[in-house]
């Protein structure tokens, strides 16, 4: 793989571990600002729905500019913005920081999806994608715990000067390694082509294969902390550990559905949809044993993660010509679907389900973007218009 690929992961890596690292600073936050720990955890939600709506502005906002200067341009801003965050003084000015933040981070990876794939030979598409996806699931294997330490022995405000410094690593990565002409860089697409290549069924219902199959991923891994200590009767202590090998499988996964996106694509986009949904299934059969549940962990979260690449390729060839825009939905459906998730698993248990319940919602979820994804290879098979004539 091409070392510019190298820089984007790393890139990558910083960015996803500024995603989610404030999850295990949430009491240290809460205690020091003054806020409920439901008020902090705000800063979350409020993020992912940053990145919803930020991602293809932005990126529609800077088309004109090089592909290099653009990412260079979201870097920057990214690592500025941990220092804003590190330097807030209140609830309220840490919340407008991340906000600020959040809004590069969809066209960051818009972009970096579209240059990944242009620096390597088409077959091999998938598996840059794969590499970019796994900075994201790599930052909650090492980046995540590694900041939640620093903040429980230094503050909170040190992990984000550390993520700060990751991004700043990650900048001068890209400025080394990255070319600056960038195959196929320079694209004249007007707005309106670019809105119109959204009604390509290659495009908007692969956007919906994401949502459908985030919501049931996160419909369960929103609440398994709780789903593992009371249905499992996992130790609380033991929690982390599987967290921590959910974040291997992601990264084996990403990897995986990327090389399996170079052999058949929508082949294996189904194969591995089906099998995640026979894992979902497993998972509520099985989940009052917490070895067995420890095994599912591992393939469910491969699978979770295995789809992307498969996903996101079939999105970027299918918007060849127009991709200022559909590339930064991708992040922007992720994201709805992480939100929608999270609310389908709370109304679940808020209506007396059970946690037993949201591995059923999850094949239910699962089954639906089967169905999509199944439709959408069918009408390209039948020669609805996938890419520009």
């Amino acid at each position: 793989m091409p070392l510019p690929i190298f820089a984007l992961f790393l890139a990558a890596f910083s960015i996803g571990t500024g995603e989610f690292v404030i999850a295990g600073l949430l009491p240290n936050v809460s205690t020091d600002l003054g806020v409920s720990i439901p008020a902090a955890g705000f800063l979350i939600t409020a993020y992912a729905i940053g990145v919803a709506a930020g991602g293809p502005i932005v990126t529609l906002l800077v088309s004109r500019l090089s592909r290099k200067l653009t990412l260079l341009l979201l870097i920057a801003a990214f690592t500025f913005g941990q220092a804003l965050c590190a330097l807030a003084p209140n609830y309220p000015l840490l919340m407008i920081a991340r906000l600020l933040v959040s809004i590069g981070h969809g066209a960051f990876f818009g972009v970096a999806a579209i240059i990944a794939t242009r620096l390597v030979a088409p077959e091999k598409a998938g598996s840059a994608m794969a590499l970019l996806l796994a900075g994201v699931t790599v930052a909650n294997i090492l980046g995540v715990p590694g900041g939640t330490a620093i903040g429980n022995a230094l503050g909170w405000r040190a992990t984000f000067w550390a993520v700060g410094l990751l991004g700043l690593c990650g900048l001068v990565a890209t400025f080394m390694l990255l070319p600056n002409d960038v195959p196929e860089e320079r694209h004249s697409a007007s707005f309106a082509s670019e809105f119109k290549v959204l009604a390509r069924p290659a495009i908007f219902m692969s956007l919906a294969v994401i949502v459908t199959a985030m919501i049931g991923q996160f419909a369960v891994f929103t609440y398994i902390a709780p789903f593992l200590i009371s249905i499992s009767g996992v130790p609380a202590e033991m929690v982390p550990w599987l967290l921590v090998l959910f974040g291997v499988g992601s990264t084996a996964g990403a990897l995986l559905g990327g090389r399996l996106a170079d052999w058949k694509l929508m082949p294996s986009l189904l194969g591995i949809l089906t099998a995640l949904a026979l894992v979902y299934a497993v998972m509520a059969i099985i989940s009052s044993s917490a070895i067995a549940m420890g095994v599912t962990i591992l393939f469910w979260a491969g699978l979770s993660f295995g789809f992307g690449a498969p996903v996101q390729t079939r999105i970027i060839r299918a918007a060849a010509d127009a991709p200022n825009l559909a590339s930064p939905l991708v992040p922007t459906a992720f994201n709805i679907g992480i939100a929608l998730g999270a609310s389908v698993g709370a109304a679940a248990l808020d209506h007396g389900w059970g946690y037993v319940s949201l591995p059923w919602i999850g094949c239910a979820a699962t089954l639906v973007a089967i169905g999509l994804a199944a439709w959408s290879w069918a009408m390209e098979v039948r020669g609805v218009e996938v890419v520009a004539a």
